[in-house]
């Protein structure tokens, strides 16, 4: 281990808890995932207690918004802080900034305040996913280091799975204010675990990194602001909103500040010396390229399920269920195999099944719940088979990715490192979602520009729901056509990032043992 890492974590101690360490940091990850889409299904009641009516709830967007933006946007600098003051340090003041959001999202009385509540639960949520892979790069060498990322990263999918079901559970029970309250009981059992399993300390002072408190700030505030500008609540009316142009004009003003001063900066963020740049760089984009797939299709499948298939929001979210049961599934498996077959092939291999999965998806027949695969002497429900495979196919990169980060750049930039990949992948999600809406909607008004609405006025009861049937066949003709494009572009995304992944580390060609016993 290198002189930074055994400063983090003495030997000793790590050996007898390194898989309790784990333990207790994909606790704390899957705690902060869980309130990422923890309010997706108690979305509607929340605005109700606000005063926002149903025809408007596009006004309560800033409460998914405004964790995503606190998520996004303080990352980099506190992975950089965890390098300097130690993972447990920062773990730990990460739990009293996500305990005190959720106390004010809980006491919220106004929009404002609920959404200032969100931002900071994200941002001090946010953090724990990177500083948890960070120490996993602490503790683990980097031949087994992947099956421990594999880990956390499963542990933060699950929370996409459960997330929505566990704050409709808990809202029933107590009300929604009720979701935000329990967390500062669970913040509190969770920072008390930290304190013991957590390895004490920081870097030696000579080998501690100082950190670039401009920089970081800079590329927050740029980061932010292009969340703001892509957040549009009425794509249906133009590609961004409003305060689109401008906003996304000073975030790219912001990163290109960024930019120039960590060419002249003496203190960077992440400074490029002993950084493997080509495989990095890949990672990054990447894990851009699947992060974009991930969002379309928890948007479209849900889409599908209530437009096509005749479900209810309930429904489609139990049918998103195997998709993300995949992808958890895969992201656990994901690490295994990289210690067999290096990060490359097994990227490669997941991004061609998701794209060969979504391709399925794209042409799936009218009645797709009747459809199934014959295989052997199984029958496979057609709709299941091609959902399970794009998520353990988008899965598999997750492991991948961040290992191949962490091996790119010394030890003590491991910190601001993970959250770099975290970050492009969310950025490909915002991406993802904003062409989604604007293509979609675009494409769907093409489609249908030339049907009429047919009215009941001067015809029988009988020609009237002829008329009727015809004009639903049509606009369910329109919407598959959309939803096919927009899958087979899908598709071309996890082509893409396949090609990136060429770049991505082989197979290792030596095997180490476990660093410190962990």
């Amino acid at each position: 281990m290198s002189p930074v890492s055994t400063a983090v974590a003495a030997p000793a101690p790590v050996r007898r808890a390194g898989s309790f360490t784990l333990g207790v940091g994909g606790a704390a990850v899957l705690l902060a995932a869980l309130d990422a889409y923890v309010v997706v299904t108690v979305l509607l009641p929340i605005a109700t207690d606000f005063g926002i009516p149903v025809n408007h709830l596009e006004r309560a967007t800033p409460i998914l918004t405004g964790f995503l933006l606190g998520y996004v946007a303080g990352m980099p600098l506190l992975g950089r802080l965890s390098d300097r003051y130690g993972r447990r340090a920062v773990v730990l003041v990460c739990l009293a900034g996500f305990a005190a959001g959720s106390a004010v999202t809980a006491a919220a009385t106004t929009l404002n305040v609920l959404v200032a509540g969100r931002t900071l639960q994200g941002l001090a949520g946010g953090a724990l996913l990177p500083v948890t892979m960070a120490l996993v790069a602490d503790l683990w060498n980097e031949d087994r280091r992947p099956v421990a990322l594999g880990a956390v990263s499963a542990a933060q999918e699950l929370g996409s799975l459960v997330g929505p079901l566990y704050g409709a559970g808990i809202a029933a029970w107590i009300g929604w204010r009720g979701i935000f309250w329990i967390n500062l009981p669970l913040a509190a059992v969770a920072a008390l675990v930290v304190v013991f399993a957590f390895p004490k300390g920081r870097p030696a002072k000579d080998a501690r990194p100082k950190v670039d408190v401009v920089g970081g700030v800079l590329l927050a505030a740029g980061l932010g602001l292009l969340v703001v500008g892509l957040d549009n609540p009425e794509p249906e009316r133009q590609l961004l909103p409003p305060w689109g142009l401008v906003t996304l004009a000073a975030g790219g003003g912001a990163l290109l500040l960024f930019a120039l001063w960590e060419v002249f900066a003496r203190t960077k963020l992440l400074d490029p010396r002993g950084v493997a740049g080509r495989p990095y760089v890949a990672a990054l984009l990447t894990s851009l390229f699947s992060g974009a797939a991930l969002l379309i299709t928890l948007v479209d499948v849900q889409l599908i399920a209530q437009t096509l298939l005749g479900r209810t929001a309930t429904d489609g979210a139990l049918l998103l269920g195997r998709f993300l049961v995949a992808l958890a599934v895969g992201a656990l498996l994901g690490g295994l195999l990289v210690r067999v077959f290096g990060e490359r092939w097994v990227v490669l291999v997941g991004l061609l099944l998701a794209a060969g999965a979504y391709v399925l998806v794209a042409n799936w027949p009218v009645d797709v719940l009747a459809a199934h695969y014959e295989v052997a002497s199984l029958r496979l429900p057609r709709l299941d088979t091609d959902l399970v495979a794009a998520g353990f196919g988008l899965g598999l990169v997750v492991a991948p990715l961040s290992s191949t980060v962490l091996r790119a750049v010394p030890p003590a930039q491991h910190g601001v490192a993970s959250s770099t990949v975290v970050v492009a992948r969310m950025m490909g999600m915002l991406l993802g979602v904003a062409a989604l809406s604007a293509y979609g909607l675009h494409r769907f008004q093409s489609l249908t520009a030339t049907l009429d609405t047919p009215l009941p006025f001067g015809l029988s009861q009988e020609e009237y729901q002829a008329k009727l049937d015809t004009y639903t066949l049509a606009v369910q003709a329109a919407l598959r056509t959309e939803y096919r494009e927009i899958f087979l572009a899908t598709a071309g995304l996890c082509v893409l990032g396949a090609l990136t992944g060429l770049l991505l580390y082989g197979r290792r060609s030596t095997r180490r043992g476990l660093a410190a016993g962990g």
